[in-house]
């Protein structure tokens, strides 16, 4: 076959630096239309994107040649520098060393769209370090919890 096709999407989840609640009202709609022109410049797109004030869900279509770890990346360094020229007052604002990122199959699409839609609701349940667990545990990743956060 003289040509490489591929459909890979993922469902990435990071958080601020110590989960601060720096991701305000105002700024993630801006920080969601950054983060997809961040995507669209490496050939990929942000399908979806939600979160709260301490994290973000991004449901992205990533370019077969461009690696998850790259991607994140590029993404958190860029928004970053962005947060800090854009919005003066939130120069102590950080992402978080880590990440998840989970496949998401295209049958599951609308689902995984739905879910980012409804953080808010989600986390009157459930904060984000439950939310996280669950989903390493759902994916069968193991993981040391000293570790997890900072």
């Amino acid at each position: 076959m003289p040509q490489s096709f591929a459909c890979l999407h993922h469902h990435l989840i990071f958080s601020a630096k110590n989960r601060a609640p720096l991701i305000t009202p105002g700024v993630q709609p801006r920080l969601f239309d950054y983060v997809g022109g961040i995507l669209r410049s490496e050939g990929c797109a942000l399908t979806a994107a939600g979160g709260m004030p301490d994290h973000v869900h991004l449901l992205v279509s990533l370019d077969r040649q461009v690696a998850i770890a790259d991607a994140l990346r590029i993404i958190k360094a860029n928004s970053s520098r962005w947060v800090h020229e854009t919005f003066p007052t939130l120069s102590g604002f950080a992402w978080q060393a880590g990440y998840g990122a989970f496949a998401v199959s295209y049958s599951h699409l609308d689902r995984v769209k739905a879910y980012l839609s409804r953080q808010a609701q989600h986390h009157r349940r459930m904060t984000f370090q439950e939310e996280f667990i669950a989903f390493l545990q759902r994916h069968g990743i193991s993981y040391d919890e000293r570790y997890l956060w900072d």
